[in-house]
């Protein structure tokens, strides 16, 4: 018998720091096997819930699918990074904007793995580099606040007997000679120039850009529909920046292959094969097209098929899980629509 995989033991990591960001970047751990019905049956009880166990923490991994906005972030930023390569000011960004739910943070940070496995291929013996940084826009932010966002990262001290000044020429240092490539920054949509501290905000991030050697990719919540891209800094940001949406799908080809491929995913002992391809038009009225809740919905589904020891997904059982708000009412919408 195949013994299943431990659990890792750490998975609270933020991404926005640096040990966070390193777990991301190594390799996923190998999907344990689906045992046949008689090598199941003859698991006694402590292997049996430690076999259940390995199945579940599988199924409530996030699975990357390559969307076309994931490719079309990934394309377009590593295009940026060779163009900004020998530009000594005024690089050129990304801002991958769209509606909570689209995968906007998924497209981002599957850039910046990119970036940092193809550095790790041509820099093997060179442990030191920094190829990637991530960071979010806390609510409410002031410069200081984003400043110790950058440091926080790199693991450099922020407390109060270092300005913000000081705060920013350490980053800066470090991600000079680290040669950081690609800074990501995420919950863009937290800054509102209406505000002083959000205009602070703005400019100590294009003070970053234009001190680090990097190209820098912004993602948030229906950015060109906020102040960040009106007014003399909005105009500075739009002239560098090329937008790229983030929207629900449709409910067309590409929208049945992400359902194929996420059911090809599961390890679930009476789950009928295409159960769910044949429930992709009721996949898309429950979710309204949202990758995340897509993703949500089947990997809950999958959870509670192990917990209850059906083994299998139904529509019932996608039924039962509750999603977030916004998937609820475009799935209100579509029952009013099919009346």
């Amino acid at each position: 018998m195949t013994t299943p995989q431990t659990l890792a033991t750490d998975t609270e990591r933020h991404l926005s720091t640096r040990a966070g960001w390193h777990e991301f970047t190594q390799d996923p751990p190998t999907p344990p096997v689906l045992l046949s019905a008689d090598e199941y049956a003859a698991l006694d009880d402590a292997d049996r819930e430690h076999y259940d166990e390995v199945r579940l923490d599988h199924h409530a991994r996030l699975r990357v699918v390559a969307t076309s906005t994931v490719r079309h972030t990934v394309t377009s930023g590593r295009r940026l990074i060779l163009l900004n390569r020998h530009a000594i000011s005024a690089r050129r960004g990304l801002i991958v904007s769209g509606p909570a739910g689209t995968g906007k943070t998924i497209a981002i940070t599957q850039l910046g793995l990119a970036h940092e496995l193809q550095d790790r291929a041509r820099h093997p013996n060179s442990p030191d580099r920094i190829p990637v940084l991530y960071v979010t826009v806390p609510p409410a932010a002031t410069p200081r606040m984003i400043a110790a966002e950058f440091a926080r990262f790199l693991g450099l001290p922020t407390t109060r007997q270092f300005n913000i000044t000081d705060i920013i020429e350490s980053v800066v240092g470090v991600c000079t000679k680290a040669r950081t490539g690609l800074v990501l920054v995420d919950e863009l949509h937290n800054i509102s120039l209406t505000t002083r501290h959000g205009a602070e905000v703005a400019d100590t991030l294009k003070y970053f850009s234009e001190r680090i050697p990097a190209t820098f990719i912004y993602a948030g919540i229906d950015i060109e529909h906020s102040t960040l891209l009106s007014g003399t800094r909005g105009a500075q940001i739009a002239g560098r920046f090329t937008l790229i949406p983030s929207h629900p799908f449709p409910y067309n080809n590409e929208w049945k292959g992400l359902v194929r491929t996420l059911e090809s995913t599961l390890l679930l002992h009476e789950h009928e094969p295409r159960t769910l391809a044949k429930l992709d038009r009721f996949l898309h009225d429950q979710t309204g097209g949202m990758i995340g809740a897509l993703s949500h919905l089947i990997r809950g589904a999958a959870i509670d098929a192990i917990l209850d020891g059906t083994e299998r997904i139904t529509k019932r059982g996608l039924k039962a899980i509750p999603l977030d708000a916004a998937a609820q009412s475009s799935q209100l919408l579509a029952e009013k629509n099919n009346r």
